[in-house]
């Protein structure tokens, strides 16, 4: 055969880029990234090998979105993530209640496309290099499939999202593939080579009820044993989608280099699945469901972990060890599957909670050994142990946050991602987040420049009264309960709850506080009281021998008793929970935590509140006005709940809630900031689960600002976010600003985290 020698062969068009930030990977964790980095005035490409953006949260994987609020199955209350993964999770809330993952794409896509500083590139995978030196990254070569255009993105800062870290890998960043044994990092949870140093894989089906009978012929591939599944008696009828995360293989494999063959496995097991479910016999229920959808990529767990200057350990998560440079969070039970996933005999999974939420530290964001390169998703510095945790997405898009406002910090300083921490600058970069709205437990916003530290703050009300109002609603204490109630350091005053019985019988009710008034773990008891319950209806007055030392949290609890009722109010109010000894299998919640020993995890029971339409709050009155919702806490620079709610809330009773700020002289005016509640307790589970509302019950709607003549500064309907931000479009004078609110609903009064301005 001749060959032509005209041209040996023919090259791609190049498209070269240089900017500041590039981000690679366009899961969620690269969205806030690239987000947070051009919000800051970067220049930043977004690449994505795949065509949505969202990875395992999008529609081509159809995990749901969560982290340290873990289903509402544990004790870390109001511990949604802040920031931009908010931002995003309330817009999905408010769009996408039932949980359709196709309209989160959108959204993702929306929220990328409307930063003019962004350029993204889909279905652009990144395959090489260049180094300006041995620790130094120059840019990074792609190649997009659908435009067979190759691009050379050439930047000043890196951050891989990539998931399996494919920059850090090319660039010959330290990183880690296994677990740790428990002697590296004195990690009592560190698996046996039995349980196995990796976790697996997973890929989803949904099912479509056509209302008619449907047939089902299995591919030839189909898994023909089904009882090769150890737990094959669980597969049902009725659940499908990410319900179904332990169809989980892969992590007896290289989960980089045998991703293929991990999803051939998978696709085995999917489809035998169905065809178990379709013509078993063992479920006429499905005889009119079809299958409707079958992932094509498998949702991943674990590959590489990449090594910072910290690794987050064990110890970090059970223990919530401080952090200087702490940054981020998280709350995720420490999770680890056998590595045998569906295949194994064992659980498929183990979860173990810690008490409350834990800090990550910024060491942990940034690789050890290549100067210009941020680590965001779950790539991050952590210990296998520690990554059963700091793998979710939540967690790790709050953490990318950071890597994106880092990155542009840097830029602007001229510095690197460890020069910022060894040049004392840290401290800036924790309170440029929270200006952002970020939420960083246990650090404040101290911002000089915000004009309300300046004025006097007023209200026409605050939320105090002698309880909360019982609408004859009664509950069997059919497990046990406790009212959470926010006070100030000193004696407890009394309380009155009301109750009824059909029978004489005995009712315990205890005073508890938590270890760490940060948490919520009620594993104290100040006081108990046994009380004798009459037939009938009953007032009980408790009268508890108790002194906080600490503004804290106190549950007051009433043991099971299923002859007796409790009687509960409509009333919802910013900072006010009621929580239940409940069981939520799907975290491991058994209602108590007891691991065996010599695993380093501690016992303890869990306290969680109800989802909505439930969860209403038990009725009480109490001797002495609750003090801690008054107006000064706009200005404390925390805007959830923490030790305390940390909101002004008004009086339901007051017809025109308002805020007034007041300056001794007149002050100039461009930008204000308002920091709503949200309900940072919910946990905004973006598939399946569904939702009963699409704006959170104690959001403020409606609201007007007002400068000291009474002139309308600014007007809101409608709201449904968390931050506000008002840019006047001309400067104002004036020396009072007032804010009046309407009250979300009459049953939730109007509640106001913080009022900035500048």
């Amino acid at each position: 055969m001749q060959v032509s020698r005209e041209q040996d062969y023919r090259h791609l068009n190049v498209v070269k880029m240089k900017v500041d930030v590039v981000v690679i990977g366009g899961g969620l964790s690269g969205v806030c990234a690239a987000i947070a980095a051009a919000r800051e005035g970067q220049e930043v490409v977004l690449v994505q090998d795949r065509p949505v953006l969202g990875g395992n949260a999008s529609s081509e994987v159809r995990l749901w979105v969560l982290g340290a609020t873990s289903h509402m199955g544990n004790n870390n209350r109001w511990a949604r993530e802040g920031g931009i993964v908010e931002e995003i999770l309330v817009e999905n809330m408010y769009r996408n209640p039932e949980g359709n993952p196709l309209i989160l794409d959108t959204i993702l896509l929306e929220k990328v496309t409307e930063e003019g500083n962004i350029t993204l590139l889909l279905n652009t995978a990144v395959f090489d290099l260049q180094k300006l030196d041995a620790d130094t990254i120059y840019s990074v070569e792609a190649f997009c499939s659908q435009n067979q255009l190759r691009y050379l993105l050439e930047g000043k800062i890196f951050i891989d999202a990539s998931g399996d870290g494919i920059v850090g890998f090319l660039a010959g960043a330290a990183f880690r593939i296994g677990a740790e044994s428990k002697e590296e990092f004195g990690e009592l949870f560190a698996p046996t080579e039995e349980y196995g140093e990796l976790l697996g894989h997973s890929l989803y089906f949904y099912s479509k009820d056509t209302g008619k009978p449907v047939k089902y012929m299995p591919p030839s591939f189909a898994l023909k044993e089904i009882t090769d599944i150890p737990r094959y008696r669980s597969f049902n009828a009725k659940e499908f989608g990410c319900k179904l995360w332990w169809i989980e293989f892969g992590g007896r494999l290289d989960t980089v280099a045998d991703t293929e063959n991990i999803k051939w496995e998978l696709w085995k097991v999917v489809y035998g699945v169905w065809d178990y479910i379709k013509n078993s016999g063992n479920f006429p229920e499905a005889e009119t469901l079809t299958l409707e959808w079958v992932g094509h990529i498998p949702g991943k767990r674990e590959s590489r972990r990449f090594e910072g200057d910290y690794m987050i350990r064990q110890q970090d998560i059970v223990e919530q060890q401080a952090h200087e440079d702490a940054v981020s969070f998280g709350g995720w039970s420490i999770d680890l599957h056998p590595a045998d996933g569906v295949f194994s005999e064992k659980p498929g999974c183990n979860q173990w909670h810690s008490k409350g939420v834990y800090q990550v530290p910024y060491r942990s964001l940034y690789s050890r050994n290549i100067k210009n390169l941020f680590l965001a998703g779950r790539i991050i510095s952590a210990t296998h142990v520690a990554f059963g945790s700091t793998r979710v997405m939540a967690t790790a898009a709050a953490a990318a946050q950071v890597v994106g406002t880092a990155a542009a910090l840097c830029n602007r300083l001229q510095l690197q991602p460890r020069e910022l921490r060894e040049q004392g600058h840290v401290s800036t970069l924790q309170q440029l987040l929270l200006e952002r709205g970020f939420y960083i437990p246990k650090v404040a916003r101290l911002d000089t420049r915000d004009l309300v530290q300046l004025a006097n703050v007023q209200a026409s009300s605050k939320w105090g009264p002698s309880g909360l109002q019982e609408h004859g609603i009664r509950r069997t204490i059919d497990q046990s309960v406790a009212q959470m109630v926010p006070l100030k350091a000193g004696k407890v005053p009394a309380f009155t709850f009301y109750a009824t019985s059909n029978v004489v019988s005995e009712l315990t009710v205890s005073l508890r506080i938590s270890n760490d008034p940060g948490n919520y773990t009620p594993e104290i008891t100040l006081d108990q009281h046994v009380l004798f319950i009459e037939p009938g209806y009953n007032c009980l007055e408790l009268i508890f021998d108790a002194v906080l030392e600490k503004d804290t949290y106190v549950f007051i609890t009433f043991e099971k008793n299923p002859h007796v009722s409790l009687y509960y109010s409509r009333h919802r109010v910013t900072g006010i929970l009621s929580v239940f000894n409940s069981v939520n299998v799907a975290v491991s919640n058994y209602g108590r935590q007891d691991p065996p020993p010599g695993i380093g995890m501690e016992a303890f029971e869990f306290w969680c509140p109800e989802r909505r339409p439930q969860g209403q709050n038990i009725a009480f009155e109490i001797t002495e006005p609750l003090t801690v919702f008054g107006p000064e806490n706009i200005k404390n620079g925390i805007d959830r709940p923490t030790n305390r709610p940390n909101a002004w809330v008004a009086d339901l009773a007051d017809p025109q809630p308002a805020l007034m700020l007041q300056w001794e002289k007149q002050q100039t005016i461009s930008r204000i900031e308002l920091y709503f509640d949200t309900d940072f307790d919910h946990p905004m589970e973006t598939v399946l689960m569904g939702h009963p509302e699409h704006v959170m019950p104690f959001c403020v709607r409606n609201y007007v600002i007002e400068d000291a003549m009474g002139n309308e500064v600014y007007r809101k309907t409608d709201n449904y976010q968390s931050r506000n931000v008002v840019l006047l479009p001309q400067p104002l004078c004036t020396d009072q600003l007032v804010l009046r609110c309407s009250h979300p609903d009459a049953d939730v009064p109007a509640a106001v985290f913080a009022i900035r301005c500048y």
